[in-house]
C-alpha cells in the first residue's frame, strides 16, 4: 500500500475507537496492523480496514486474534520493517 494514505486512515479509525496499538507498512509493500481494545470496536476497525481510504484497493486482509497485553499508550505510526 503506497501513496493512498492507509496508514493515517488506520490511525485515525483506530483513534476514534478508542484503540491502542500500531500500524506499519512492511518491506513486502504489506501493512501489519496490531491493535487492542473491546471486541466490538477491534472488529469495526476490521471492516473499515477490509474497505480502506477512497484510493486504496485491498487485496487481502489476513487476520489472528491473541490475548490482550494490556498495552496502552495510543495508536501510532510505527517505522516500516
Amino acid at each position: 500500500v503506497q501513496g493512498v494514505g492507509f496508514r493515517y486512515f488506520v490511525q485515525r479509525r483506530a483513534e476514534a475507537l478508542g484503540l491502542s496499538g500500531s500500524v506499519r507498512n512492511l518491506r513486502s509493500g504489506a501493512v501489519q496492523l496490531m491493535a487492542e481494545g473491546p471486541e466490538d470496536d477491534l472488529k469495526e476497525l476490521l471492516a473499515a480496514v477490509r474497505r480502506g481510504p477512497p484510493m486504496a484497493w485491498v487485496e487481502r486482509v489476513d487476520v489472528s486474534w491473541r490475548d490482550t497485553r494490556g498495552e496502552a499508550g495510543g495508536f501510532v505510526i510505527a517505522y516500516t520493517i
